[in-house]
């Protein structure tokens, strides 16, 4: 397996993770029933719970285009150098946008996002030289 591939395989991973602390907090806070249900008239999440949902749905969100770059980056037979740090700042940059995100710490968050969209944007780079 490529690194490459290797750190799209852990974003899906951070991806997966990053649900798990807003979903246990949002059962323990509503109850089973409530989450269970169908969340009509849900009660805005604020706070750490709030952040790390968003932290959560930026996450989706950017994973798809990554994973789209990359796997074409692989049938195009164009990984090597640029791709492997294009992948590192993806996966690393979105590590620390989490933590950052759901610390609330606001000008973190933007510099990691940044690092990560780099990181695609390197991978494009790659595609198309």
């Amino acid at each position: 397996m490529s690194s490459e591939h290797m750190l799209l395989a852990l974003s899906a991973a951070l991806c997966l993770a990053l649900a798990l602390p807003y979903t246990t907090a949002l059962v323990l806070r509503l109850g089973l029933p409530t989450m269970a249900g169908n969340r009509e008239n849900f009660p805005a999440i604020e706070g750490w719970i709030g952040r790390a949902k968003r932290a959560h749905l930026n996450m989706v969100e950017n994973l798809v285009p990554f994973a789209a770059l990359l796997l074409a980056a692989g049938v195009l037979n164009k990984l090597g150098p640029l791709t492997v740090l294009g992948a590192q700042l993806f996966f690393w940059g979105r590590v620390a946008h989490a933590v950052v995100y759901i610390a609330g710490i606001a000008y973190a968050r933007t510099a990691a996002f940044l690092a990560a969209y780099i990181g695609m944007a390197l991978i494009f780079v790659a595609i198309v030289r």
